[in-house]
């Protein structure tokens, strides 16, 4: 909500209408009627918001070409320990060079961009597979997977169990 009085209402998204659609009879009628509209037609409401739907961008910029090649690296060694500085290495920039140019080519820091890609993965493993958390994040590079279960959270307002029990069963109905 924004604008004088809280009076601009938006939602972005391909089904947040159902969520904006039950937030305005809320307000306009009252809440019961909202809640029996969402019970007769099976609607959920997402608290959590799109965050666990998003993804990265795949699409690689090209005009920088060493950036463009040290993403054509990343894309295929992100477990590895240290990404950013064998980016840093592989771009033969100084490394507040590399930085500043990775981030005015991608629009993210390149251990922003690393930990984007390693979620990416780990999003796709939770939904396909049923390895335990704890190994998810070894093979996406987090020997921590105390560290790698916060940031999921964080990122993607869902923890790692969340995630595949809400993605994982959509995957197999639909499969």
């Amino acid at each position: 909500m924004s604008g004088e009085g809280q009076r601009l209402v938006m939602a972005g998204g391909g089904t947040s209408w159902l969520d904006l659609a039950l937030y305005l009879i809320a307000r306009s009628v009252v809440v019961e009627t909202a809640m029996q509209v969402a019970r007769v037609n099976l609607i959920d409401w997402h608290q959590i918001g799109q965050q666990p739907f998003a993804r990265l961008a795949r699409t690689r910029q090209v005009e920088d070409a060493v950036i463009a090649r040290c993403q054509n690296w990343i894309a295929e060694h992100y477990p590895e320990p240290n990404p950013v500085r064998s980016m840093v290495r592989l771009s033969g920039l100084a490394e507040r060079t590399f930085k500043r140019r990775f981030q005015q080519a991608t629009g993210m820091p390149p251990l922003e961009y690393v930990h984007a890609l390693r979620l990416e993965e780990a999003k796709q493993m939770l939904e396909s597979g049923e390895l335990p958390v704890e190994a998810i994040a070894n093979e996406v590079g987090y020997e921590d997977a105390g560290y790698f279960s916060r940031l999921f959270r964080r990122k993607v307002n869902l923890t790692p169990a969340q995630y595949r029990k809400r993605f994982g069963a959509l995957r197999k109905a639909l499969q």
